[in-house]
């Protein structure tokens, strides 16, 4: 489901775990073929380069080792772009050997080794979300406090269960409810309520709506990057806090 704030919470969760702890390796991936979170960690001109590519490296084997030289210092945290290209990834893995394992053989290619991976994934879905489930750690999940949620959130558990029973199992690290606006209606008090019960063990954590977390966007940073201060790194840092507590490396950011 679009517009759950997925890549925001992406960025902001690989700002929190590198403000967390100065020495932590982070790595940031944006698999998502919109190239949502490229653009909005101040690579855009990456996404449309005539380069190599995350859809070079993911489309065939042999090219793997090549993810070295695509990956890009941010001030915060490295990051590996996503490419215009990218929406025919899709397409090229359905006829593919090993569909699901592109992304973890791409990532074990990697020469340096990172404290926290973070997989930010398309909005729907698909091959690539397959890949980023396969090779995760763990899962978190963005939703907005609105009733399509539940059916989009039902949809992906019940994913992670296919994937589970080929592959690894997937650990829930927990689901960030984006855009409150408070006060909180009763309509947005009844959805809050329903993400506390929706699965036992699932840490819910509150994001209210505020400008400083969309000009941290517009230039290009976390808003642990970003000069303004924030209520919101409270709750970011919370979690992060929480995920390293549990000792996870790869995380997926899914819809």
């Amino acid at each position: 489901m679009g517009g759950s704030g997925k890549t925001t919470t992406s960025i902001n969760l690989a700002g929190a775990l590198g403000n967390y702890n100065k020495d932590f390796e982070v790595l940031l991936v944006d698999t998502d073929p919109q190239g949502t979170a490229t653009e909005g960690t101040g690579f855009t001109d990456v996404y449309h380069s005539e380069d190599v590519s995350l859809y070079d490296v993911l489309t065939d084997i042999d090219e793997q080792q090549k993810v070295n030289d695509l990956i890009l210092s941010h001030e915060e945290f490295d990051v590996l772009p996503s490419h215009e290209l990218m929406f025919g990834v899709e397409r090229e893995l359905q006829s593919s050997p090993k569909t699901e394992e592109r992304l973890d053989g791409v990532l074990d290619a990697l020469e340096r080794s990172y404290d926290y991976v973070i997989l930010d994934t398309p909005p729907h879905l698909g091959p690539l979300t397959n890949n980023a489930l396969v090779t995760a750690d763990g899962l978190v999940v963005p939703a907005k406090p609105v009733r399509r949620s539940i059916r989009a959130l039902e949809t992906l558990f019940e994913q992670v269960g296919i994937i589970e029973k080929h592959f690894s199992s997937i650990d829930r690290l927990g689901m960030l409810v984006n855009d409150i606006q408070y006060p909180v209606d009763g309509d947005t008090q009844e959805m809050l309520d329903w993400f506390t019960r929706f699965e036992d063990g699932l840490g819910v954590y509150q994001i209210r709506n505020r400008v400083a977390i969309k000009r941290a966007w517009n230039n290009g940073v976390s808003i642990f990057g970003h000069e303004e201060e924030c209520d919101m790194e409270e709750v970011y840092d919370e979690f992060a806090t929480d995920i390293v507590a549990g000792t996870r490396q790869e995380m997926i950011i899914d819809e």
